[in-house]
């Protein structure tokens, strides 16, 4: 591990104008481009205490071994050049989208004697009209399909093209109506480009035109008997309505835009692009990246534009809509606009259609990041490699085949309550999760209550384990209930299994209560770390300084992924609990009452004040209430203290309550 320091440059001998910048290993190998606007305090900030620079910053800096730089004359020629460099030479501290293949478009070679459409990749031509692009070949290939019922225009090589003139035969398409044969001279070179132009004239969004055409046409045949005639014409309707489904019109202006939206977490990011071509959705991809460079949602929007648009294979529209805007913004937007040679509109945006379309993008990104990570967790190479990094990081024994973490939730002091999550062999075992409610004390205090929780898990640990008769054990503090050790329908529950590892939620206070917890109660084959949220640390019991996993690990990315089920297990029963007490009524403390004998008085008598005025007969007519509980149910009423009348404070009059009351 380098030293910052050795390689430092010399002061002053940095300029201060804009440039781009390389940091080499100590093998002379690029492992970090940049870019700035004034390289000297852009590069000075590298240079500082290494324990104030973010962890991925300060693993880079002392990876490196030297830095070297470039001069340019503007912002937006160190956009290009740092966007060239990080293609060139693929370094390791860098963000890079993995999806880098390109996508097929729709293409009509307007720039021929007898224009072709077909599917294309790659650099646009001069002369050639684009649409899409599209998520797969396949797609173009069933729009074109159906479109060339009504635009036959042709769609083969120009060596089957060349080889029908020779023979004077159109090949099959121009038998079955699908091509209009230019190649046998059925239709004049100017026809069929007029042909071609119709088609892209539709493609483009410019619909109305032939559909009225069209039913103008069919309606007249039908008038004029010609029955066979108008079939084909309604055939050609209903063909081109259907490829037009497979284009739904989402924005009514014939909008021209890029949407591009991020879903992220700590370790990786996924963005999704969608192409509006004519106010239509003619094309989606993504790209998933690990974050191994400290980069905010702006700058992860910067990667993905240069990403997209860098290769000059990709048109740059009208408007490029983002989640977040650059840092600066002018030598982004002064970049696309040369690429489009107009102006981009590259904003946020706020309201409308859309805002409402970013939306729908931010939900296929989410929904695109939570794939990667199912289909990453349920890979068993991925997982193997994962417990086998724990198990170096930490220095255990063996691999830990089970985990189990804990963690702990309130709002403010109340409702707090712990979650325990087990994960066997990589995967969550559901089965096995549980939760708890804090009872040992009131307030807020995450580290007493950690305590507490360990302290009842593995106290019930050893209560099983001593019925088992596997070893005997001294009597705990606390004996806990029969009935606590056993489900609903009498199996036991299963806190017989001790975790090979024991994760907490939190940083050193939260590792020292879970130590101390498994000492009182002399468990002492039980490995125990924390994963702290903020930077992702790691701390074991005693150590003053964490372990420090590299971000692109699958160790730590199976840690993070335990620790977030065990955050959303706990997060998920403290809202329930929330949700209860706050819609609790006057009927939830009443002794042997349960939820479907609450609303069946209430529907019987239709509010609460009214159940309040009701007699013990009156209640004993509702079904499944008897006597007793009649005689509970008024008790408990009238204990309580009516709620007091509201009253009109400019007039002093009381207002009846004419609501109906909820418990």
């Amino acid at each position: 591990m380098a030293d910052p320091s050795t390689y430092r440059p010399a002061p002053g001998a940095i300029p201060t104008s804009p440039g781009v910048y390389k940091f080499r290993d100590m093998h002379g190998r690029v492992i970090y481009v940049g870019k700035a606007k004034s390289l000297r305090p852009r590069l000075s900030s590298y240079f500082q205490d290494v324990a104030n620079l973010h962890p991925r910053t300060a693993t880079m800096v002392t990876t490196a071994a030297a830095v070297e730089w470039t001069v340019v004359a503007t912002e937006v020629e160190a956009l290009q050049l740092e966007y060239s460099w990080i293609k060139e030479f693929d370094p390791r501290f860098n963000v890079k989208y993995r999806d880098d293949k390109s996508y097929p478009e729709l293409a009509v070679t307007l720039n021929e004697e007898y224009p072709r459409v077909q599917v294309m990749r790659g650099a646009h031509k001069k002369g050639v009209r684009y649409f899409g692009p599209y998520g797969h070949a396949w797609a173009i290939r069933e729009t074109v399909d159906l479109m060339l019922r009504v635009f036959p225009v042709r769609t083969c090589s120009n060596g089957v093209f060349k080889r029908a003139r020779q023979i004077g035969r159109p090949c099959l398409l121009g038998y079955i109506g699908k091509c209009a044969a230019p190649c046998v001279g059925k239709i004049s070179a100017a026809e069929h480009v007029e042909l071609a132009e119709e088609f892209c004239d539709f493609m483009a969004g410019r619909t109305g035109n032939h559909l009225r055409r069209l039913e103008q046409e069919m309606q007249q045949a039908a008038a004029d008997l010609e029955y066979e005639k108008a079939a084909r014409l309604r055939d050609d309707l209903g063909a081109l309505r259907r490829a037009m489904e497979k284009n739904a019109v989402v924005l009514g202006d014939g909008t021209d835009a890029d949407l591009f939206a991020l879903a992220e977490d700590e370790l990786e990011a996924a963005v999704q692009i969608f192409h509006v071509r004519g106010g239509r959705v003619r094309g989606q991809r993504g790209w998933v990246t690990d974050k191994v460079e400290d980069v905010d949602t702006a700058g992860l929007v910067e990667h993905a534009l240069q990403q997209l648009y860098g290769g000059g294979t990709e048109s740059v529209p009208r408007e490029v809509l983002v989640p977040a805007l650059p840092e600066p913004l002018a030598p982004v937007q002064e970049w696309l606009t040369g690429l489009r040679g107009a102006q981009v509109d590259l904003r946020v945006p706020q309201r409308g259609d859309k805002k409402d379309l970013m939306t729908t993008v931010q939900r296929n990104a989410q929904q695109s990041l939570v794939l990667h990570k199912t289909k990453r967790a349920s890979d068993l190479t991925t997982r193997s490699r994962a417990l086998q990094e724990i198990a170096e990081a930490l220095e255990l024994d063996s691999v830990p085949l089970r985990i189990e973490c804990f963690d702990i939730s309130h709002l403010q002091g109340e409702d707090v309550v712990a979650s325990m999550v087990v994960f066997e062999d990589g995967l969550a075992r559901k089965s096995e999760y549980r939760r708890f409610q804090i009872k040992g004390f009131a307030g807020q205090d995450d580290v007493r209550s950690m305590h507490e929780v360990i302290t009842r898990r593995f106290r019930r640990y050893l209560q099983e384990r001593e019925q088992t008769g596997e070893w005997a054990v001294e009597e705990p503090a606390e004996e806990p209930r029969t009935d606590e050790l056993r489900t609903e329908d009498g199996r036991p529950k299963r806190f017989a299994y001790p975790p090979q590892l024991l994760v907490v939620d939190g940083g050193q206070p939260q590792v020292a209560a879970a130590r101390r917890a498994l000492d009182e109660l002399g468990i002492d084959d039980v490995a125990l770390c924390g994963l702290a949220k903020r930077l992702e640390e790691v701390w074991l019991p005693g150590s003053s300084d964490p372990v420090v996993l590299p971000r692109s690990s699958e160790g730590l990315y199976l840690l993070q992924r335990v620790r977030d089920e065990a955050h959303r297990f706990a997060i998920t029963y403290q809202r329930s609990k929330r949700a209860k007490r706050l819609t609790a009524g006057e009927l939830d403390s009443v002794p042997g009452l349960g939820e479907t004998r609450r609303q069946a008085l209430l529907k019987h008598f239709g509010s609460l004040k009214k159940l309040r005025a009701a007699t013990v007969a009156e209640i004993c007519e509702v079904p499944g209430i008897g006597l007793r509980t009649a005689e509970t149910v008024v008790a408990a009423l009238a204990a309580r203290t009516p709620v007091a009348p509201a009253v009109n404070t400019a007039t002093g009059e009381i207002i009846e309550d004419s609501t109906e009351e909820t418990p």
